[in-house]
């Protein structure tokens, strides 16, 4: 590993203690059925991705040989649906999400093996028989046969998306409550917990998107959006005001910022983008301050037996925050708190373990690849936030393996 050059710090224009406002141009936009600019993904950049397939390019297109053969797996077997499982949650409906706290085993102590005893970044292997599985094929599959659909124009890539969104969230027999009240239970503790909202993170970040990408297709009608709009109204209302969303917008780690993630997309989803805006321009103060230190470490991620790929976890739902912001006129990225605090400090710090090749200090019990963690940050914040400073670390850790998707999100 070379060592980094020219990584230096230049003065980033900010406003100290509150939040630099974007030009009026970027603000009031609202969701309509014609429009395919998603919201997490960058339009612009979707559309030289594209150019850049249509010109041969090499890396381009080696990323959408590989993505058609994700899409291409997902365009066979029956529709992921979460009706077909055998253990029933508290409510008999099987159409309440039911999953089980990941990192929660069987008490070694009791014959029962209840109260469950917690073994922190240990994955219980008793998950797959619950919700996630299909919940987590459901959103890849939607989001490759989306991806492939906008970058071939293949008819039947967007059927399929199409298809597998209505089973998921819209046809009566197999449709996906939206409520999480029985997300992550612990046995012998609970039935469902705020900290199982985690997982529909991927309904922000990849579905929502992915059905934006899908507008305008044969595929995908307007019946469908509103349809599926109403269902992420509920499931964000029921983010808001139930019990267990309320204490998940309460928490003081990764848990918070991804919460403040999917309420804001599910916002500009259905077309409230005052309430996005609102939620935007409370991170300062609410997600921040309070989780990034004046060195840009995370300590409540740093806390965590995965420490490093929590840390890039948590960071990777602040580039999301910031990515929502510049979209609504709120610029987090600029944004520095009383002791320093910044967005692009918690980058920073992370970034000598990877440019540097600098042995990781803190826990963690998982072999992790840093270059791959921090590579797509890198070319977000020069593509996204214009940090040309990034370029030279980007350089140090040389082309992403070939095929890889961040060729089509981010081309450089």
């Amino acid at each position: 590993m070379h060592h980094m050059k020219g990584f230096e710090r230049r003065t980033r224009s900010r406003v100290m203690n509150g939040i630099l406002l974007l030009p009026l141009l970027l603000l009031g936009h609202t969701a309509n059925a014609d429009d395919r600019s998603p919201f997490l993904h960058d339009a612009r950049l979707l559309a030289e991705a594209k150019q850049r397939i249509e010109k041969a390019d090499p890396a381009a297109l080696a990323a959408l040989e590989k993505l058609r053969k994700s899409a291409d797996k997902a365009m066979t077997g029956a529709a992921f649906t979460i009706v077909n499982k055998t253990k029933l949650p508290p409510s008999s409906d099987k159409h309440d999400y039911f999953s089980l706290g990941i990192y929660w085993w069987p008490n070694p102590d009791t014959p029962d093996g209840l109260p469950s005893v917690r073994h922190d970044g240990k994955v219980n292997p008793e998950v797959k028989d619950f919700d996630a599985p299909p919940k987590n094929a459901m959103t890849n599959a939607v989001y490759h046969l989306a991806l492939a659909h906008y970058f071939t124009g293949h008819q039947p890539y967007a059927d399929r998306a199409a298809l597998l969104l209505r089973a998921f969230f819209l046809d009566e027999a197999t449709r996906m409550n939206p409520n999480l009240n029985f997300g992550q239970g612990v046995p012998g503790h609970n039935t469902g917990r705020a900290a199982g909202i985690i997982e529909t993170v991927g309904l922000a970040t990849k579905v929502v998107d992915a059905a934006i990408l899908l507008r305008g297709s044969e595929a995908w009608t307007a019946e469908d959006e509103r349809g599926l709009q109403q269902w992420f109204r509920d499931y964000r209302d029921w983010l808001e005001n139930s019990k267990i969303g309320k204490q998940e917008g309460k928490a003081s780690n990764n848990h918070g910022m991804y919460y403040d993630v999917q309420v804001a997309v599910f916002s500009l989803y259905i077309g409230d983008n005052d309430h996005a805006r609102a939620i935007l321009q409370r991170v300062p103060e609410t997600r921040i301050v309070p989780q990034i230190a004046p060195d840009g470490s995370q300590p409540e991620e740093l806390a965590r037996t995965k420490s490093f790929t929590y840390s890039t976890f948590n960071l990777q739902a602040m580039l999301a925050l910031a990515t929502l912001g510049k979209r609504l006129g709120v610029d987090l990225w600029a944004y520095t708190g009383p002791d320093g605090q910044s967005i692009p400090k918690a980058l920073d710090y992370l970034l000598p373990y990877a440019v540097l090749d600098k042995p990781w200090p803190r826990e963690q019990i998982k072999t992790f690849d840093p270059d791959a963690l921090l590579r797509p940050f890198l070319r977000h914040a020069i593509l996204y936030f214009g940090e040309e400073r990034y370029r030279a670390p980007l350089e140090t850790l040389g082309r992403p393996p070939q095929g890889d998707l961040i060729e089509l999100l981010y081309p450089l």
